[in-house]
């Protein structure tokens, strides 16, 4: 029988998803990077071991630039976490993503600044993040619903502020097809943790620079999202039902290899 108390999948919750599992045991840990944005919580689907954590607390009380991403992640490995799927909200920057949409990028522009992005703080040690996102949980979200959109590039923002129309333009202007606030640094942390990762965004508006009569507020946001919010909990728990047992089908549980790491992985 699997160890539910040792759950190698999770969930971090975006904004507007702040529970995922019923009647879960919610585990406090501690990191030397300071404490994750809530408790753990960790319970089961199946026969399978899961844990949840949701991004922002469970109240909301970080905006997405105070998330503690290093401790986020670091705790969920603490707890057995080996593949994290990644639910957030995005708006779009193509005109043919509407909001109700469902994408699984695949690649990832860092427009972030300020925040702490790695655990490497000293010596030489540079993981590979040519692909930032886990082939085999892509998949797997992509087979678990017909109307996902597969592929696509997501920009991470600062925030807490929505983009400029030029800003959205631009972005735009670049091919990419998403933007968001808080989908780095947590997947270049996962890999720097040799954990498997993936997004998958749903879209709550378009953004400022795709039509001049419309632009982003924060209820529109938590508006769609929260008309969304069961859709998503539905794939997500079809989908990790779905995922095999044992070492996944990747790379990413390799991507330390043959590194000098200045830390211990928990």
């Amino acid at each position: 029988m699997p160890d539910m108390s040792r759950p190698d999948v999770a969930v971090i919750g975006g904004s507007g998803f702040y529970e995922f599992l019923t009647d879960p045991e919610f585990v406090e840990v501690s990191t030397p990077y300071g404490e994750p944005s809530a408790l753990i919580s960790v319970g089961s689907l199946g026969k399978r071991g899961v844990a949840f954590l949701p991004r922002h607390g469970r109240h909301h009380e970080f905006p997405p630039h105070r998330v503690n991403y290093r401790a986020n992640l670091w705790a969920l490995r603490s707890v057995g976490v080996r593949r994290v799927l990644a639910p957030c909200a995005v708006g779009s920057l193509q005109r043919q993503l509407g909001p109700g949409a469902l994408v699984v990028p695949d690649q990832l522009v860092d427009r972030t600044a300020g925040r702490v992005q790695t655990y490497m703080d000293t010596g030489a040690a540079h993981v590979g993040f040519a692909d930032p996102y886990c082939p085999s949980l892509r998949r797997a979200l992509i087979n678990g619903d017909p109307s996902v959109v597969d592929g696509g590039t997501m920009v991470v923002i600062e925030g807490p502020r929505f983009s400029t129309r030029a800003e959205s333009q631009w972005y735009a202007g670049q091919g990419w097809a998403l933007v968001n606030m808080t989908g780095h640094p947590e997947a270049v942390l996962s890999r720097e943790l040799a954990m498997c990762y993936s997004p998958i965004a749903l879209v709550t508006d378009r953004d400022a620079g795709i039509y001049s009569t419309e632009s982003v507020s924060q209820a529109a946001v938590f508006a769609e999202f929260g008309r969304n919010v069961e859709r998503l909990r539905e794939l997500i728990a079809d989908v990790i039902g779905s995922l095999p047992t044992g070492d996944p089908d990747c790379k990413c549980g390799r991507a330390l290899d043959g590194m000098q790491l200045p830390f211990e992985p928990p």
